[in-house]
């Protein structure tokens, strides 16, 4: 019998008829976020990393020595190599299809995977071929081996025709991929040539024996249309040119490399490069296998383990107690690093590889660094000690300020001219503490009697908070919600800001699940943008994520966030017996503090989305922030007509 609020089939329908089975490409197509971390800029690009990742691979095991990439002015691009070439001949387990077939319409199938063919790569999961195949409306493959030319082509995951050889090659070798990103999937997104240009570059930093060649038929003004990379000195070079003659504590940096094999007996390798510099942020970026690893993992650990250990031992050595004090928070204040690993079979966090989890690399990774830091702080006494000095001071004003807030919280009533609507934690110290911005009273009543008095605070929000992008700067001062905003928060605003002097370590954004509710989160995340961005970047501000339905059959309850999440469990069943109840929340208003705090507050069962900003260049975001929120509507209707085709469904 069909459910009577959804439409749907009810839970006695669903039987063996109920259950799709997708092919390789079909999913690839119908669920891209899981392959390449969905449809939008980064993704797109993600495409051709995965591309360029499979010749490096060549490059690294010793079979190619240069890798060309051309961008072509009807948006395809081209990766190219010299390697060995993609085996063409019939697979063992299926002669009916050609290796390079399997390659690029089979998911999980690859030359990376028995350690046969190389030692290390980037390609681990054999999906990047397959899945860049899936998402591009025209690909084609030619290789060359053995003095003859291949080619195959696909349109969207399926081969247009067999495997053909196409003629003699007797001065070639290699593989060469084009492709073109498919207009269904990405919409009007077209390829960057800085940004490819970019990801270019930093392949050739990253193994010093290959040449990366550069070509583009797409002029934007600032990147050059041909250029060659190659750069003897690797990640050295590449924090010289990133520092651009920036003043260091150190004449040189710290940079090396160490083989595993010598070291360890296994296959890989480590090379990283550090200094400090008073004059930026420090920062640092992390590769395993040529794969950028942007959210850090073991390798970083390992690299910061061997850092710290070795600045503390030598403190100790020259008799400087305070160094005892020096943390990883002083070490990344203006330290300047590039970490780079090769290992076997690496184990990262999701397909996109963005986080390194094996955690031998952790391992190898500190012994391999510490001996040769310890021998360098030895052999530099001038720059060590400027380093150390640099460091000790980091420490002493970090412990200094924590002090500081710790005393400004116990007394915070005294001190502080709160907001009166502000409903604080009893914690006397920032760590651990979140702040939950929430929409309305009636939603804040809820809250407080579901938050953890301890480490969670609110303030309630009346309203739709000022545009900062669209009023008069004069009417920041005086808008009564950003005063109890800034004033909760303990900080300044724009140039006045300074995180050491925010009251929570979570701020969190806690809206209803409607339009109104995103359009309120919309403006305080362009508030929390324009004058308080060193909090997004420090990785403070989060959207907490409410539930739009409650279902519920019998003593069993699910919550789901939206639509198609409750009609997939309306389809499925609940296994409780009797029928399924939906009830939708108007707001957060109309949950009760169980209904809140389990699906909304608690950190055991909660989901929080991390607002963090992605550009390629500086000012990126920025401007399309402007375009969107700014005081030009003209902008924001431009936009609309550029991208009302993406939208599927408007719920009115």
């Amino acid at each position: 019998m069909n459910d009577l609020l959804s439409g749907q089939p009810g839970p006695s329908d669903y039987d063996a008829s109920s259950i799709q089975v997708l092919e390789d490409m079909e999913h690839v197509r119908l669920r891209p976020g899981m392959y390449i971390g969905g449809k939008d800029d980064r993704a797109l690009h993600h495409m051709v990393a995965e591309i360029i990742d499979n010749s490096m691979d060549e490059a690294v095991a010793g079979h190619a020595t240069w890798i060309e990439v051309e961008l072509h002015e009807n948006g395809h691009v081209t990766v190219r190599d010299n390697g060995r070439g993609i085996p063409i001949d019939p697979h063992p387990k299926d002669p009916s299809k050609t290796a390079l077939e399997i390659i690029f319409c089979t998911l999980n199938a690859g030359g990376k995977f028995s350690g046969d063919s190389y030692e290390t790569s980037g390609g681990l999961h054999g999906v990047g071929s397959s899945v860049v195949n899936a998402l591009s409306d025209h690909l084609r493959v030619e290789v060359a081996r053995n003095r003859e030319l291949y080619m195959m082509e696909f349109s969207r995951g399926i081969p247009q025709a067999p495997l053909a050889k196409v003629g003699a090659a007797p001065n070639r070798r290699g593989t060469s991929v084009t492709f073109h990103p498919d207009p269904e999937i990405f919409g009007s997104l077209k390829l960057k040539p800085a940004r490819l240009f970019k990801m270019s570059r930093s392949k050739a930093y990253l193994f010093s024996g290959v040449e990366i060649r550069w070509k583009s038929a797409i002029a934007d003004g600032e990147t050059p249309q041909e250029a060659t990379f190659k750069f003897p000195g690797g990640l050295a070079d590449y924090l010289g040119e990133t520092l651009n003659g920036a003043t260091t504590y150190a004449e040189r940096p710290f940079a090396g490399t160490v083989d595993f094999k010598d070291k360890y007996n296994v296959p890989g390798k480590v090379e990283w490069a550090i200094n400090w510099t008073p004059s930026r942020d420090g920062f640092i970026q992390s590769y395993c296998n040529t794969v950028p690893t942007p959210e850090g993992g073991t390798h970083e650990a390992g690299f910061w383990a061997a850092i710290i250990k070795g600045i503390k031992a030598y403190g100790e050595l020259v008799g400087n107690r305070k160094a005892a004090q020096i943390n990883r928070d002083d070490l990344a204040a203006g330290g300047c690093a590039l970490v780079s690993c090769f290992i076997r079979e690496p184990e990262f966090v999701g397909q996109t590889k963005d986080r390194l989890a094996t955690t031998d690399a952790a391992r190898m990774v500190e012994g391999a660094v510490r001996d040769h830091f310890d021998n360098w702080l030895a052999a530099d006494t001038k720059s060590a000690g400027a380093i150390l000095d640099f460091l000790v001071l980091r420490a002493e004003e970090r412990l200094r300020r924590r002090q500081e807030k710790e005393t400004q919280r116990k007394t915070a009533t005294k001190k502080l001219r709160l907001p009166g609507k502000l409903v604080d934690c009893s914690s006397n110290t920032r760590d651990g503490t979140e702040l939950f911005i929430v929409e309305g009273d009636s939603a804040g009543g809820s809250a407080k009697m579901g938050r953890n008095r301890v480490n969670q605070a609110l303030l309630p929000l009346r309203g739709k908070i000022l545009n900062v992008l669209g009023a008069a700067s004069s009417k920041l001062g005086t808008n009564a919600e950003i005063s109890d905003l800034t004033q909760a928060l303990g900080v300044g605003l724009g140039s006045k800001f300074n995180l050491d002097d925010l009251r929570y370590d979570k701020i969190i954004i806690m809206t209803d699940a409607d339009v109104d509710g995103a359009h309120i989160a919309a403006l305080l995340m362009t508030f929390f943008f324009s004058q308080m961005r060193p909090m997004i970047d420090a990785g403070h501000l989060y959207l907490a994520c409410p539930p739009l339905f409650r279902l519920t059959q019998g003593a069993r309850r699910v919550y789901c966030l939206d639509e198609a999440e409750r009609d997939e469990w309306l389809e499925k069943g609940l296994g409780g017996k009797g029928k399924i109840d939906v009830s939708r929340f108007k707001g957060l208003g109309e949950m009760d503090a169980k209904d809140l705090k389990e699906t909304t507050m608690d950190p055991k069962s909660r989901k929080l989305i991390r607002v963090t900003i992605d550009e390629d260049e500086p000012g990126e975001t920025g401007d399309l922030v402007e375009r969107l929120m700014g005081k030009k509507p003209e902008l924001r209707f431009q936009y609309i007509q550029e991208n009302a085709r993406f939208v599927v469904e408007l719920d009115v």
